[in-house]
């Protein structure tokens, strides 16, 4: 129209070149929060040791020097704290929520810091889980993180959406092991984060292998791996394959991930200084 001015948000008229605005889900982090790059950890399924990977990344990164942070998004399964041994609960100030720091000084928010006893069910729709996710970001005091680690629930639902839309998320790795069916469904969140624009770093593989402590050769025990060809199908590398190693679920149950000493996302953590 000869008297249009360009703002279609306050026109009323319908005309062939109207412009729907935007809708920005963007949530700001706390105003004392200073935290400079985000990176998802995502699975298209549970049970393949999405947790695990998250924790891991969180301490080899810490190892170079790095402050480093897990927002533990899966509210319904949190599992960050018993890796690193945390039993007690976040408190908070007027300003606002205070992360609990491990015993290597990595900030750590779950909803496990929240309940009264660990093992209390979290029965909540996924709207207020997802409110959750958004109030750890904004609602906590995030001090001086250089990577932040968010854990997300298995999955392309309620929460991995919120995340992708509400956080500026730099980049996500996902964690997958060798069965077909599993890398079929890696596919999926493959395909979500490509539609949200989201940049994909990498894939790990977990329980890729098992080693015989008698005769040292390698088993595939799930079968041989499918990473690779979904790797290829989508130009994306594949980082790690972590073996089945009783003494890293050890650490785990123990709350000792922190004193683990392998060296299987080291080369993670060097991408990761090149974002």
């Amino acid at each position: 129209m000869s008297s249009c001015n360009n703002e279609c948000s306050s026109c009323s008229q319908n005309c062939g070149d109207r412009k729907e605005a935007q809708n920005d889900f963007s949530v700001k982090p706390h105003e004392m929060s200073s935290i400079k790059k985000v990176i998802g950890v995502v699975s298209g399924k549970g049970g393949v040791g999405k947790s695990l990977v998250t924790s891991l990344l969180a301490v080899s990164m810490n190892r170079k020097g790095y402050n480093s942070a897990i927002l533990d998004a899966d509210i319904t399964g949190p599992s960050i704290p018993k890796s690193f041994g945390i039993n007690g609960k976040a408190v908070g100030t007027e300003e606002g929520i205070l992360p609990i720091k491990s015993k290597t000084g990595i900030d750590i928010m779950s909803v496990n810091l929240l309940l009264k006893n660990e093992t209390d069910p979290v029965v909540w729709r996924g709207p207020i889980i997802a409110g959750t996710v958004k109030q750890f970001w904004s609602d906590v005091i995030w001090n001086d993180v250089d990577y932040m680690f968010v854990d997300m629930p298995p999955g392309t639902g309620d929460v991995p959406l919120t995340v992708f839309q509400s956080l500026p998320v730099d980049g996500i790795i996902i964690v997958t092991s060798p069965q077909e069916l599993v890398s079929m469904i890696v596919a999926k969140a493959v395909k979500m984060a490509e539609m949200m624009n989201i940049p994909i770093l990498g894939l790990v593989e977990n329980m890729s292998y098992f080693v015989c402590p008698d005769c040292n050769n390698l088993h595939s025990i799930f079968g041989e791996s499918q990473t690779e060809e979904i790797a290829k199908n989508h130009n994306i590398p594949v980082f790690s394959k972590l073996p089945i190693d009783p003494k890293l679920s050890e650490a785990c149950d123990k709350g000792m991930i922190e004193t683990f000493e392998g060296d299987y996302l080291d080369n993670i953590a060097d991408a990761l200084l090149n974002i």
